[in-house]
């Protein structure tokens, strides 16, 4: 157990001023979460480019976003990954900003910049103090409209590429599932099925032309969005808006769009694939289903949670806890902005086969085809998510990630409010009617992937070879860097934002234990986390991972819930209960609604001061936890991780895996 002691320390943070009585643990009947909306402004600039703002004089920093109207979806018969590629290419020089710009404008003065592709978008994000705001605009207007494509960053981001495709794909035990075999064996005909991270063959294929066509056919302002969230003046910014980005010019060529239709299944199919790395095989069964944006989206949404949000949820409880055939679980509804997939699956335990599998994933989705969810159940499914939307909302950054992705997603950015209310509006006989309609049996695909020494004598890989198409003739405007004395000078930093910091009321209890608490913000949320000094470096000798499997148990049972009962319980609460384990500290944080904070909190004491540690669940976290490593001693990077401690700390506390 974790005593309260001199040597732990209880922190709430975001507190709201609801009372923190200790009461009986209740569920709640229905879904109650009310998420803040997200305040914005909106306005169209004459070439096209959308804008968005959400204004938060709370914190000191701001975010820019811009998000672009291309995925993985549109990339060029031939070229798959040259969205994801072209992601890559937006960080080079532009005519005003030599390479690695970009980086010294966020990183050097604390913030962070990044970018990720999608199948239907690509968007680039910073985070900067907001004092360096008119920097970031100037900036993405930059590389908006003068990139510099060249032979040179064109090679060499092309290499970047492949070498992740060989990481995180080819040499992840389950890479080639999830990026490859999944799409390429879901799909028939719409451009989904094509890898978002491409194939070595189709990236050597490509040349600097395709690139600059891509890039002028895509990277546009009325294709794109500006989303700029946190501290700033509005006529500042509008005026620095237009400054920058009302210069630009749309083309008049229209921009392209996938019609491609994906054409109904009907009938059920069964395919083996192939890995030269898997220690432990694994199934996933997909249907196609709907939109984003359509109207059963939302009950499909409703529906993948009952099946796989945490530890309460079917599968995990009937594949990972009950019959211990799976290490893992899973299921994803509708994301997509064209009809895409719904899909189940799991990483089977050792010694359980893909079969025993495929029956039990099945067998779930079969009894919500037959029986609605119990009400608990749909409670807890949409409490989960929404509380979920109001942890994004934390962040200025997850509150322009709402905006973006609603827009590219689902066509309009008021749907990262609205499409809340039609979360709670799910009824238990609306979860039955899409799984119904949706995951019917004869229209599954099963995608069973085994190790490669399982492939039968003779059997074929039914891998699709990528087309040779041959690169286009670019003949517009290149640019180039322009000679330092002729660049534009980056705008000058303004005035500092002074920053608002919680103030931190502490009290030491009789027992000793120090509690700690600030309130940080006016989101309805609490987290609180109990830290004790003691981690790894205490591990026992010859007992390395002693303090993570310790840690992994304190929510697996206590002297009076079961592990089943903790987690059912904190999910209905719409809450989170984690357990950790580092070098020099361990803690329990919860994180959970403010008007559910008492009961939260009551289950988060029970787990500290009265785990159970019983041995059935100590044998079966003990056994998940080497089916883990089974899968880690495959990733090169896990591994490497795994040998840098002894090596480094041999003799020390430290010269020993953490667990």
């Amino acid at each position: 157990m974790i005593r309260p002691a001199a040597k732990a320390a209880l922190v709430a943070l975001a507190l709201s001023t609801t009372a923190l009585s200790p009461m009986a643990f209740a569920a709640p009947a229905a879904a109650s979460i009310s998420v803040p909306p997200i305040v914005y402004k909106e306005r169209v600039l004459a070439n096209g480019l959308k804008v968005f703002t959400v204004r938060d004089t709370t914190t000191p920093n701001v975010s820019v976003q811009v998000w672009y109207g291309v995925g993985s979806k549109d990339d060029p018969e031939g070229r798959s990954g040259f969205a994801h590629l072209f992601e890559h290419m937006m960080f080079k020089a532009t005519r005003n900003m030599p390479n690695e710009t970009l980086d010294r404008l966020t990183e050097d003065v604390g913030g962070f910049n990044n970018a990720s592709t999608y199948d239907d978008f690509t968007n680039y994000y910073e985070v900067v103090p907001a004092n360096h705001l008119e920097r970031l605009i100037w900036a993405e207007a930059d590389r908006m409209g003068s990139l510099v494509i060249d032979e040179a960053a064109f090679a060499s981001e092309r290499d970047v590429v492949k070498e992740e495709l060989r990481q995180r794909v080819l040499a992840d035990p389950y890479g080639r599932l999830f990026a490859l075999y999944m799409p390429q064996q879901s799909f028939t005909a719409h451009p989904y099925k094509r890898p978002g991270i491409g194939s070595i063959e189709e990236l050597d294929a490509a040349t600097v032309d395709d690139v600059r066509a891509f890039h002028a056919t895509y990277y546009r302002p009325d294709n794109a969005a500006l989303i700029v969230a946190g501290n700033f003046d509005e006529a500042q910014l509008t005026a620095l808006t237009d400054k920058y980005f009302g210069p630009l010019k749309a083309p008049a060529t229209p921009l392209p769009k996938v019609t491609v239709v994906e054409p109904p299944r009907t009938a059920a199919r069964t395919v083996n694939t192939y890995g030269p790395n898997v220690p432990l095989p694994a199934v996933a069964i997909t249907w196609l289903a709907p939109a984003s944006a359509d109207k059963d989206a939302p009950a499909l949404t409703v529906l993948d949670a009952i099946l796989s949000a945490g530890k309460s949820s079917r599968l995990y409880d009937s594949l990972v806890y009950e019959q211990k055939i799976a290490q893992s679980a899973f299921s994803s509804g509708p994301t997509n902005a064209q009809p895409g997939l719904f899909y189940v699956g799991a990483i089977m335990a050792g010694g359980k086969t893909v079969e025993q599998g495929e029956t039990a994933l099945l067998a779930q989705v079969a009894r919500l085809r037959d029986t609605p969810p119990t009400e608990a159940e749909l409670a807890e499914a949409k409490t989960g998510l929404l509380a979920d939307a109001v942890r994004r909302r934390e962040e200025i950054d997850g509150r322009a990630f709402a905006l973006g992705y609603a827009l590219l997603t689902d066509g309009d950015a008021a749907r990262a409010n609205t499409s809340l209310a039609e979360l709670q509006a799910v009824t238990a006989a609306d979860v039955q009617r899409v799984a119904k309609k949706w995951l019917a049996d004869d229209r599954r695909t099963a995608i069973r992937y085994l190790p490669e020494s399982a492939r039968p004598a003779g059997e074929k890989d039914n891998t699709p070879v990528p087309p040779k198409v041959a690169s286009v003739k670019f003949d517009g405007t290149v640019v180039t860097l322009a000679p330092e004395a002729e660049r534009q000078k980056i705008p000058a930093v303004a005035a500092p934002v002074a920053a608002v910091m919680p103030t931190p009321v502490e009290k030491t209890l009789a027992n000793g234990l120090r509690v700690i608490v600030a309130r940080s913000s006016d989101l309805p949320l609490i987290t609180a986390d109990l830290t004790v000094r003691g981690g790894a470096s205490s591990d026992p000798a010859g007992l390395a991972g002693t303090s993570s499997l310790t840690a992994d148990l304190l929510t697996e049972g206590t002297t009076t819930r079961s592990a089943v009962d903790i987690a059912r319980q904190t999910e209905a609460l719409g809450a989170n209960l984690a357990a950790g384990s580092g070098w020099e500290a361990s803690s329990l944080t919860l994180n959970v609604i403010a008007d559910k904070a008492a009961p939260a909190l009551a289950i988060m004491a029970d787990v500290a001061r009265n785990p159970a540690f019983k041995a059935d669940e100590l044998d079966r976290v003990r056994t998940e936890t080497l089916d883990s490593l089974s899968v880690a001693y495959q990733r090169p990077g896990s591994l490497a991780a795994y040998a840098t401690a002894p090596v480094l700390y041999a003799g020390s506390a430290y010269g020993h895996v953490a667990g």
